[in-house]
């Protein structure tokens, strides 16, 4: 798959977690990368199915170059066959469980028209050398904090000491704790190609304060 450049920002723009249609239409008329949608029913940013088509028509209909991110977790290809047919899909899927690279490169092989993500939820330094394995299986690596309860959208940080070094032969995205305060101090020391924001950017879980969403595309122009 070839892969797609990204905004005229200089580092993309995820918004993640999102659960109402209008907001969905409001932020993807922004200058932003990708809006992610959670299929993970344990999540309380969880949506269902036909608030999912809903949402993803919403941004197709708003703008064709926003990516729509649906966030699974050890997906079976049942549920895949159903969600990738008639309107309102998803044009990338965001592998958040305990896929493994060869089931990874197993669903890249069988849906090759989509655009597959592994998000590592990272524990320790020498956790981001598992992200070795996957990156001829993906076509973006999404690192994100670990907590043992929860997938994502905790709002807790990665270490930035452990990414200085970062050098991955695929593009990378950061995610945990992302805020307009995070980007100032943060952007300088490491070089993702993308930011994924979701819990620092809410009123509460699913809900985004969109004054937070139009400060954080402000300071990511400012770098």
């Amino acid at each position: 798959m070839v892969l797609q450049m990204r905004s005229n920002l200089p580092i993309a723009i995820k918004i993640c977690g999102i659960t109402k249609a209008n907001q969905a239409k409001t932020i993807s008329s922004l200058d932003i990368h990708a809006l992610g949608v959670i299929g993970v029913s344990s999540s309380p940013r969880f949506v269902k199915e036909q608030l999912r088509r809903e949402i993803f028509s919403q941004i197709s209909q708003t703008s064709e170059n926003t990516k729509r991110v649906w966030v699974l977790a050890d997906p079976q290809d049942k549920e895949l066959d159903l969600a990738l047919k008639g309107h309102g899909t998803p044009s990338v899927i965001q592998l958040h469980g305990n896929e493994s690279s060869t089931r990874c490169a197993e669903l890249r092989e069988k849906y090759p028209n989509m655009e597959f993500w592994k998000a590592l939820r990272i524990r320790s330094k020498q956790d981001l050398l598992k992200a070795n394995n996957y990156t001829k299986c993906i076509d973006y690596l999404l690192l994100d904090a670990w907590n043992p309860n929860i997938l994502g959208g905790t709002g807790e940080q990665l270490p930035l000491e452990w990414l200085k070094e970062a050098n991955f032969s695929i593009p990378w995205w950061i995610a945990g704790g992302i805020s307009p305060e995070w980007i100032e101090k943060s952007l300088k020391y490491i070089s993702p190609y993308g930011i994924d924001a979701s819990s620092k950017l809410e009123v509460s879980p699913g809900i985004k304060d969109i004054k937070k969403v139009h400060d954080l595309i402000k300071a990511v122009k400012n770098i």
